[in-house]
């Protein structure tokens, strides 16, 4: 078996691109956007000072005038920003509902030109501008107008002062108590492009998009506080007044997250896996969930292992993983921490159990590292393009679950607000219900298609568009170009993207090798589309005559706007089968057939190659219904865990 096990893994090492990584001593990503920050954090009124400088250098082919500056914690300034009018229409007040103690802001107090010659102040030149959508009151991003144009290749060197509020948990950022999880906290320059500036406001549908360069962060932090951030640690020094300086380094990455608290429990590992580099594990624990720390340990080395072995080496020598604070019975939406990803930095989700539970531990652990890839190496837009990111991570997700954590059971998070899932131990895990959100898909198949610009899409439905959707898109991909070909475009696009900015057009085309006609069709009418699909069986119209063969005519319906080819699997009564194909333009459509004996058996797509059909239920006939045995089946059940119910009952008056 270990022979087979290393000519496997041979094989599918043969399969991916050779990549390079952040480990090497000289730049491998362009390093235009290089920080040094120094930020003191004062918990008692969540409030943290920064200064730091900015070298950042042109690498367009035009010159520019003006800088655009990303102040994301604007956002939760007031309920007038871009990102609360999007939480409004999506049903979610998460401003108004909350005291003005919850909210945060991002102020700017220094901003300098100290490139060549005298400090020039930008200050008073800095404007907020709504290139997106006109909302003269969101401060979430800036304009800032420059004497001396930068040209292309030229290096300018900017000072940054602000002060911000850290707020109670919004998207995922945020401070509970002594605990504390800061992300898109400092002044932030956006993207040059050779078209201009891709710098958006920011969205309650989108996340961010930014440069690759060099951090150099000293967070001071009151003593005895353990710190977790991106990067590696470097130096730590101890200050008179009862505060310690935590010196992080990260190379060739594009965002600078960090966590703070007293109580975080440190756990360390080290993966290492034969033909893979190793990586440094550090877990930061919440007190009440030491008990899991095998669990963290073990989903981020299976993760390593076999992501590894699809899209090749791991791009950084360290990673993080956080245990956040546990978010029960909320007010509003969003109030996490937990499931986020940073590059070489990344937050889990524990929820209190024991072994008869089983809270979503691995899979957001796996999620998260899949996005070390995609998003934190292969930079694409997440505010226009986040179905690359989060597509490709959820599929990735889903076929790793299935290969490390096999025989897996559904779990629900229902009791207690959540605090306490359970396992469903008769509803195993299915890569397609669970990994890709079929059963959410089918309720919300979404407004819009995945290729729309993300920060355009409906706030009610993009999730459903870009974690279900595209999963679901790709995983019909795969039914179409097989497994191994799956891997070979994934890792292709992985390593010609690695610390560039890829965009979908570089996707499709490091599907070109295996591409066909079939696949165009279904990038065509599935990403570039909002159609829903459904298909189903009308009806088995049979006629007998006395010498002469059966007559059997099945009548097949398309429901819905969606159109793809499908296969039509037919049984009959001699238990002869054939298999028809149907292109699923039409709106209806029928199969005739002559045969010894007549139909008693039809099934719409039997492979269930076209994952994203809304409606399995009627994809299949029979002559013999079956549905006594699934009712008595599920009255059971039903009558079994009513008993359970009233026992608790009964026991507790």
């Amino acid at each position: 078996m270990r022979l087979i096990a290393a000519l496997l893994l041979v094989i599918v090492h043969g399969l991916i691109p050779q990549a390079v990584t952040a480990r090497q001593g000289s730049a491998v990503s362009p390093r235009n956007a290089n920080y040094t920050i120094s930020a003191r954090l004062d918990p008692a009124t969540r409030a943290i000072t920064g200064v730091g400088r900015l070298e950042w250098r042109n690498r367009t082919a035009n010159p520019t005038s003006e800088l655009r500056l990303h102040l994301y914690w604007n956002a939760w300034r007031d309920a007038d920003s871009t990102w609360a009018r999007g939480r409004r229409l999506a049903g979610d007040t998460a401003i108004e509902s909350r005291p003005e103690s919850d909210r945060s802001a991002i102020d700017l107090t220094a901003l300098r030109l100290v490139t060549n010659g005298p400090p020039t102040n930008l200050l008073d030149r800095m404007t907020v501008v709504a290139p997106d959508d006109g909302n003269t009151r969101d401060r979430t991003l800036t304009s800032v107008r420059l004497d001396t144009p930068v040209k292309p290749g030229e290096i300018i060197t900017l000072e940054v002062g602000w002060t911000a509020r850290v707020p109670k948990p919004f998207d995922r950022t945020g401070a509970l108590g002594s605990y504390f999880f800061i992300a898109q906290w400092f002044p932030k320059i956006g993207v040059l492009e050779d078209t201009g500036w891709r710098a958006a406001q920011f969205h309650a549908a989108t996340e961010f998009y930014a440069d690759f360069g060099r951090y150099d962060v000293s967070l001071t932090v009151p003593s005895g506080w353990v710190v977790g951030a991106t990067g590696q640690e470097t130096t730590r020094e101890a200050h008179d007044n009862n505060t310690t300086t935590h010196r992080y380094v990260a190379i060739d990455v594009h965002d600078f997250a960090w966590t703070t608290a007293p109580d975080f429990v440190e756990r360390r590992a080290r993966f290492e896996e034969a033909g893979l580099a190793p990586v440094d594990l550090r877990v930061l624990l919440r007190p009440e969930h030491v008990n899991q720390a095998e669990r963290h340990i073990t989903a981020a080395r299976e993760a390593l292992k076999h992501l590894g072995q699809r899209l090749g080496p791991f791009p950084w020598p360290n990673l993080t993983v956080v245990d956040p604070v546990t978010i029960v019975n909320t007010r509003t939406q969003g109030a996490s921490t937990g499931g986020m990803e940073y590059p070489t930095f990344i937050t889990a989700d524990t929820r209190w159990t024991n072994r008869w539970s089983d809270a979503n531990l691995e899979d957001v652990i796996v999620h998260e590292i899949a996005h070390q890839y995609f998003q934190s190496a292969v930079a694409t837009d997440e505010v226009r393009e986040a179905w690359i990111d989060e597509g490709l991570a959820t599929w990735l997700t889903g076929d790793v679950l299935e290969a490390a954590f096999p025989n897996r059971f559904s779990t629900v998070g229902r009791y207690f607000g959540g605090l306490v899932s359970w396992r469903q131990l008769d509803v195993p895990w299915s890569r397609l219900h669970q990994g890709y959100y079929l059963d959410d898909y089918r309720l919300v198949p979404g407004w819009d298609a995945p290729t729309t610009p993300t920060l355009r899409q409906s706030p009610r439905t993009w999730d459903y568009t870009i974690y279900a959707r595209t999963p679901l898109v790709l995983e019909t991909l795969r039914g179409l170009i097989g497994r191994d070909a799956m891997t070979r475009v994934l890792a292709t696009f992985a390593a010609r993207g690695r610390f560039e900015h890829p965009t979908g057009a570089d996707f499709m085309a490091a599907i070109e090798s295996v591409s066909t006609p079939e696949t165009r069709l279904l990038f065509e009418r599935t990403l570039n589309s909002a159609d829903t699909f459904d298909y189903a069986v009308e009806d088995v119209v049979v006629h007998t005559q006395v010498g002469r063969p059966v007559e059997s005519t099945v009548v097949l319906r398309r429901l819905a706007a969606g159109t793809f080819p499908v296969n039509i699997a037919v049984t009959f009564g001699d238990g002869s089968q054939v298999t028809e194909r149907w292109d699923g333009a039409t709106p209806w459509h029928t199969l005739q057939f002559e045969r010894p004996s007549d139909v008693v058996r039809v099934e719409i797509d039997p492979d269930r190659a076209l994952a994203l059909d809304v409606n399995r239920t009627n994809n299949s006939w029979t002559s013999t219904p079956q549905a006594s045995h699934a009712a008595n089946r599920w009255t059971r059940r039903w009558v079994m865990w009513m008993q359970q119910l009233l026992l608790t009952y009964a026991f507790f008056v």
